[in-house]
């Protein structure tokens, strides 16, 4: 992984298989629109997760987790509206989560799944 779009795209790699793993479906990822890019879109049962995936080699400028804050947070949100317009989806709830990769040199990623981080 020699750039940092690497990195993300390996994050992602590994936080689409965690959340599969945990039971989500996978519905989309890496959805473009003129406002941005939602990561991971995912079902679990009546809910549709709106996935924000932060990846980082290590924590000197924090935890991946902690790079979500309220301007993301609001851009995330215009986002998922902009799926659910795009998309014939429905829900009863719709849920904001935030996995947090960390790529070690050695040994598996440590990954942190915030379920309803923000809502």
């Amino acid at each position: 992984m020699r750039t940092t779009s690497d990195l993300g795209a390996h994050g992602e790699r590994i936080a689409a298989a965690f959340l599969t793993d945990k039971g989500l479906r996978v519905l989309d990822r890496n959805w473009r629109c003129r406002d941005g890019e939602l990561d991971i879109v995912a079902r679990e049962g009546d809910a549709l997760v709106f996935c924000e995936v932060k990846t980082r080699r290590e924590v000197g400028f924090g935890h991946p987790v902690e790079a979500v804050g309220p301007v993301k947070q609001r851009r995330l949100r215009t986002l998922a509206q902009r799926w659910l317009a795009a998309h014939d989806e429905h829900a009863r709830d719709l849920r904001f989560d935030v996995v947090g990769v960390l790529v070690r040199p050695e040994g598996p990623a440590l990954v942190t799944h915030l379920r309803a981080a923000f809502s």
